[in-house]
């Protein structure tokens, strides 16, 4: 039976995926529910729960894929990877109204740029407060405090070491789950009700997950207007990270060596 069942479930790994984090997403939202009153958003809390599980399995089975690792479980590896990540970013993108997105005008493009300058300075400020002076290690921790997909993306590109890369994406990470739970309690504070301000939101944040989780958390009706600008960022630091960003720092390392 247990041979059988084992066969069936390798067989539809992919279902089996899907079918356990829809489990995750129910437990998590339940629990926000229950402990939290709605205050730290389900989406963090499954996040959470999903750390958590790649850490216990990587101690335990010494590989490097997280629960993926586990036989039962390696219909994870598909599903968390680049593909439905990618889809599922493009989709958000049709709930988005032109007359909105038109009306967001040089507010959104202002918000990108602000939003990745910023970010990306505190990220080599910090790690030059700990004494990093590679302007590879700096460029690759900074563009990682701008969202966990620009860090390794520039570290990638730059030959930085793989501790560096792990830095970069740990420190994306923070920040996504940062924004994800702050979002719904600032949000009447900072105005944060309309598509407009949804958009230079998404810009200035940039982390798509924490943004959409935040976001769903206010009002669903604004996610799509804050998962485009945070998507055009990660476009954009993308490509800045690597290049513009790089020869900024190493200007710099140089001015002041």
């Amino acid at each position: 039976m247990s041979a059988a069942l084992l066969e069936l479930v390798e067989k539809y790994a992919l279902v089996v995926a899907f079918a356990l984090v829809g489990v995750v997403m129910l437990v998590s939202y339940q629990a926000s529910r229950l402990f939290t009153r709605g205050r730290v958003h389900g989406s963090a809390i499954a996040i959470f729960l999903g750390l958590l599980a790649a850490v216990v399995v990587g101690f335990t089975t010494g590989g490097r894929k997280g629960v993926a690792d586990l036989p039962l479980l390696a219909g994870i590896g598909t599903m968390g990877g680049a593909m439905f990540r990618d889809l599922a970013i493009v989709a958000t993108a049709y709930g988005v109204r032109i007359e909105d997105l038109r009306a967001s005008g040089v507010h959104g493009v202002v918000s990108l740029v602000v939003g990745l300058f910023v970010a990306f300075a505190a990220g080599v400020a910090v790690a030059l407060a700990f004494g990093v002076r590679d302007p590879v290690a700096l460029t690759t921790l900074g563009a990682g405090a701008a969202t966990y997909i620009v860090g390794p993306v520039t570290g990638a590109a730059l030959g930085a070491s793989s501790e560096i890369i792990a830095l970069s994406i740990a420190a994306g990470l923070v920040k996504a789950i940062l924004v994800m739970i702050a979002t719904p309690a600032l949000a009447r504070t900072i105005g944060l009700d309309n598509p407009r301000a949804a958009m230079i939101f998404g810009g200035v944040m940039g982390t798509n997950s924490g943004v959409i989780a935040g976001l769903a958390a206010t009002d669903p009706k604004l996610v799509p207007y804050g998962a485009m600008t945070a998507t055009f960022y990660t476009g954009l630091g993308c490509l800045l990270g690597p290049s513009v960003m790089f020869f900024l720092v190493q200007f710099l390392a140089g001015g002041n060596g």
